[in-house]
């Protein structure tokens, strides 16, 4: 059967035969044992109605096994014998060419060169999910390909709801991930209530769709890296007042997974020394296999000279340590090695089930006791967050700059028990000595760097997508948005200029960095006024049959799409970081100005129950139709968030909502009023 006959067969009249378990594919952990017998039966039951009954005494012991065995059922018999990856959208079919976009971008989430666990259709984040199982991925596909344009597809959790009448101005998709009752959003309620087929964790851009392999937050960690080596500066010894990249700046961090696997490729891009850790070797291989690491070390001792051979050439060279990078803080503390920066990216959002791995237990041992030995497990991660702090706080003590990465590293530190807090006297403290008003030692990354430098000037993650699959339009595409830029940047206000010469920068460097994996994707920080002129640029070259149709997104970690209070809001001082109106609105209003599909998740970088995302993608065909939707979308999309920001009273926020007001008379936001703090003080 060829691809599209594949495609429009949905899930077959006759089953396909059974597949064998790749063992040369990485997969998910075993998910833990959490249901009652009643639950499993209720599971294999939910399970069994995608198939017709004359199917359900064959499948049911196979399913029954699936579940005692993953802790999920994913229906592996149903995975598609085609390669999975993105094609060209030509090659889909269909009646709508936003639909097979759709289908496009999909494919690239579960692309095995992009997907952190293919087979069990997650992305990345260990739990950051496409769909629960693939009869819902061939469900989905055939209703994609059946779609007009006055159909929209209702998805919840992994779940094709159906096709329902609507029009053509309205989104193509629309997406729920996880969207649970507050009272059930505990880390347990994700495991009980994924495993029984009812809801599933979308992370921020795999259960949207969005995601467009590493790529997707390199940007975003340069930009990162660069300016926190830039707050440094004036009082680091390894670049002493010099911009970055001049210098011999080390960045110790952990995580090569789908997101923290950016992290090395973001420092050499940012002239810096990084030190990555990583204890699963399928991780380590295939980012330095994919050029996103220079060199990968087993050894402690080796590695404290390599990094200290670079540190006096003033080298800028990325390691992969295949190990624990508890060890690495340690050994670093006694070997007296400076770090000059310091983060975590693991996956803490998921402490119990992969996204932390404790020193002290090799990577099988670790996966054997999270699934047999739960409890002890979670002992082995507290204890191991523990130490981690405690090697932190040493380095810190050193002139280590160090900073949450948005992964609840300071949140599950903190719940372990770590002194991750400071007292009266500058102590490190554990919570429970901490006082009633306790802060974090260590700031997020949004506090300190990207929310007051980025998101509240409205820069932030712009990416596209060429649906032609050709790397000319991707080229082309480079250039028209560096022209774009540098024309932006000459009438651009001091305040931005900074932000304006790092994107232009960045995507000046764009194909030397050999940045694609996947889709022929590309990303960028701008602004609403970026990302409109840039779209619009597009949308004309389209037209003209320069460039082949588009696929506009952004990472939901942006300016307006989410309300995290530890990481996108936690520069939000006004009380309302745990709010989450701005995501919700944020998704409405996309999903009436043009956007063709539309996301709204529970979880994230930061956990299940922690924060609200939304996302959205837009179809660009070089038409009228799609400059309307683009000048109306993008605008609010991004406005949004900075008329909450402001409201917030943040300086930058204020000015840049202002500026928004002045190019567009039509808005009209509510500016708060400053009070005189000597007046509270009385």
């Amino acid at each position: 059967m060829d691809f599209k006959n594949a495609i429009l067969e949905g899930i077959p009249a006759n089953l396909p035969p059974a597949q064998d378990y790749d063992y040369n594919i990485n997969h998910a952990p075993k998910r833990k044992d959490i249901l009652s017998a009643e639950e499993k039966k209720l599971t294999l039951r939910n399970a069994l109605r995608y198939f017709d009954s004359k199917h359900h005494e064959e499948l049911l012991p196979e399913f029954r096994k699936e579940l005692d065995t993953y802790g999920r059922i994913y229906m592996y018999r149903l995975r598609p014998n085609y390669a999975m990856y993105a094609r060209p959208v030509s090659e889909y079919p269909g009646k709508c060419e936003q639909a097979k976009a759709i289908m496009l971008m999909i494919q690239n989430n579960l692309d095995p060169k992009v997907a952190q666990h293919p087979h069990e259709l997650i992305t990345y984040g260990g739990n950051g999910a496409v769909f629960q199982n693939w009869a819902q991925y061939r469900l989905v596909m055939k209703y994609l390909a059946e779609m007009t344009e006055e159909q929209t597809l209702v998805m919840n959790s992994g779940h094709p709801l159906g096709l329902f009448p609507s029009h053509k101005d309205a989104p193509r998709v629309v997406v729920t991930n996880g969207m649970m009752i507050p009272n059930y959003s505990k880390q347990d309620d994700w495991e009980k209530f994924n495993a029984l087929g009812v809801t599933q964790y979308g992370q921020m851009t795999a259960g949207s769709y969005m995601y467009i392999g590493p790529q997707g937050i390199v940007h975003g960690t340069t930009i990162t890296v660069l300016n926190a080596l830039r707050k440094i500066a004036k009082n680091s010894p390894s670049i002493p007042g010099r911009e970055p990249g001049e210098g011999s700046a080390l960045f110790v961090t952990s995580g090569l997974g789908g997101m923290s696997g950016a992290q090395p490729k973001a420092g050499n891009i940012a002239g810096c020394i990084t030190v990555c850790a990583e204890v699963n070797p399928k991780a380590v291989e295939t980012r330095h296999s994919q050029g996103w690491v220079d060199e990968v070390v087993e050894d402690l001792d080796v590695l404290a000279q390599k990094v200290s051979a670079a540190k006096k050439e003033g080298k800028t060279i990325s390691f992969a340590y295949l190990g624990n990078v508890v060890d690495v803080w340690e050994k670093f503390d006694e070997e007296n090695i400076h770090i000059d920066l310091g983060s975590d990216q693991t996956s803490l959002h998921n402490p119990w089930a992969g996204g932390y791995y404790p020193a002290g237990l090799s990577f099988s041992e670790a996966n054997g006791m999270m699934s047999h030995d739960p409890e002890a497990f979670k002992e082995k991660v507290r204890e191991s967050l523990r130490r981690q702090t405690e090697a932190i706080n040493r380095h810190t003590k050193k002139g280590t700059y160090f900073f949450d990465y948005g992964n609840a590293f300071l949140l599950e530190a903190s719940r372990a028990g770590a002194k991750i807090y400071k007292d009266e006297a500058g102590n490190f403290v554990s919570g429970t000595s901490a006082g009633e008003d306790k802060e974090f030692a260590y700031p997020s990354y949004v506090q300190d760097i990207m929310g007051p430098m980025c998101f509240d000037y409205g820069f932030g993650p712009f990416r596209w997508v060429c649906a032609s699959g050709k790397k000319e339009d991707l080229e082309k595409t480079d250039q028209i948005a560096r022209e774009v830029l540098q024309k932006l940047k000459e009438k651009a206000p001091e305040e931005i200029q900074q932000q304006m010469q790092d994107n232009i920068r960045w995507i000046e460097g764009a194909r030397a960095n050999k940045l694609v994996v996947g889709s022929q994707a590309r990303i960028l920080y701008a602004d609403a006024e970026g990302r409109i002129e840039i779209a619009r640029a597009f949308n004309k070259a389209i037209e003209k049959g320069q460039i082949g149709p588009l696929i506009l997104g952004r990472d939901h970690h942006d300016v307006s799409g989410t309300d995290s209070p530890y990481r996108e809001t936690s520069n939000i001082y006004d009380g309302s970081r745990y709010t989450a109106d701005m995501a919700i609105q944020n998704v409405i209003g996309d999903s009436f100005r043009g956007a063709t599909w539309v996301s709204i998740h529970n979880g994230g970088g930061v956990g299940w129950g922690e924060v609200i995302n939304g996302g959205f993608g837009m179809v660009l065909e070089g038409n009228k139709e799609s400059e309307r939707r683009l000048n109306s979308m993008l605008f609010w999309d991004v406005n949004n968030g900075i008329a909450r920001r402001s409201w917030a009273r943040n300086e930058g926020a204020v000015f840049a909502i202002k500026r928004a007001m002045k190019a567009e008379p039509r808005l009209k936001v509510t500016i708060p009023n400053l009070v005189d703090d000597r007046l509270l003080d009385t």
